[in-house]
């Protein structure tokens, strides 16, 4: 008689994975525990939305302009509640928060990491209940243990994450995180509160055949990614991709890192800078796509994982996905403009 084999916890596969981490001690195992905590409060809010009062707007909008989602509000409280508690973070930024959030205590002051957050990722798409998601990235403190966080603690490059990862909240709820070692999926398991690994070592196809990105923007765009687009579109005979778009990134890339494609956020005439925020959206992203074998860059060549960030929601362009597709439409960008 074959014994049931209990599926390897996301808080069992932490602590195997903390001997590659001596200065943690630990305590990036229990930050990244915490996250998980917070994740599965949240996708329960979000799971009973339509029996809820928490769809629609909240009456306020965020620092980008953007109304704020009841969900939005909700999602961002739990994620302060439960970082704050947790012992390890000092401080955070998150999307709908104009300044860092400081934890003005004995208790939070000794934190040796700090979070940038987005809470809900695809905010449009909650009231018609499609996939949404939370996107996370986390840095070592640069200032003083037992003082209060400062900018010069979040605004660091990409390159310093110690760990990043995104929840999708979709037919069943997923949490994917990197800490540098490889990029690991766990589907949570309702009957147990469990997020339980499904998905190891993911490694994103070299090339695909599945491009996301927003075409009615199309004209807004550079002559170089229309020229892309033309060519995803088939109108040579070298090319032909489907076109895949839901408008939520966690779950565009999510789709893509599993099956292979490109998920592109260009800059357009009226958003120049491009509009996906550096530091809680584009650097985990770009942290995850690296460590799945693919690639993150601003289409002109530029790694998103070394820009500098100057500001705690500055914008950048984003193309990233399957390694040679982002280099494909990197070329077509430098030989059109």
């Amino acid at each position: 008689m074959t014994a049931n084999i209990q599926p390897q916890t996301l808080n069992e596969f932490i602590i195997l994975q903390q001997t590659a981490f001596p200065y943690a001690k630990g305590d990036l195992t229990r930050l990244l525990n915490h996250i998980g905590v917070a994740a599965k409060i949240v996708n329960r809010e979000v799971n009973a939305a339509g029996l809820a009062d928490i769809l629609g707007k909240a009456g306020k909008t965020n620092i980008q302009g953007e109304d704020v989602m009841k969900l939005d509000e909700f999602a961002n409280e739990q994620f302060i509640r439960v970082l704050t508690s947790s012992g390890e973070v000092c401080g955070l930024a998150s999307e709908e928060n104009h300044d860092i959030i400081t934890f003005n205590n004995n208790f939070t002051k000794e934190g040796k990491y700090v979070v940038c957050i987005d809470p809900l990722d695809g905010s449009s798409n909650i009231d018609v209940n499609v996939s949404i998601g939370t996107i996370f990235s986390i840095y070592r403190r640069i200032t003083e243990i037992g003082t209060l966080p400062d900018d010069r603690d979040i605004l660091q490059p990409g390159t310093k994450q110690v760990a990043a990862g995104y929840v999708i909240y979709g037919s069943s709820t997923m949490l994917v995180y990197t800490t540098g070692l490889g990029v690991t999926g766990f589907t949570l398991d309702p009957s147990i509160g469990e997020f339980c690994l499904s998905h190891y070592n993911i490694v994103t196809p070299e090339k695909g055949n599945l491009y996301s990105i927003n075409e009615g923007y199309y004209k807004q765009f550079s002559p170089g990614v229309q020229k892309y687009l033309d060519h995803c579109k088939g109108k040579d005979e070298n090319s032909g991709y489907s076109a895949r778009y839901i408008g939520s990134m966690v779950a565009d890339f999510h789709r893509n890192l599993l099956k292979g494609g490109i998920y592109m956020y260009p800059s357009t005439k009226k958003q120049e800078g491009g509009k996906l925020r550096l530091l809680y959206e584009a650097n985990p992203i770009a942290f995850l796509a690296e460590q799945a074998g693919g690639l993150a860059t601003d289409g002109k060549g530029n790694r998103i994982l070394e820009i500098i960030p100057k500001a705690i929601h500055q914008r950048v362009p984003l193309f990233t996905g399957s390694k040679k597709m982002v280099e494909d439409v990197e070329g077509w960008i430098k030989k059109y403009g």
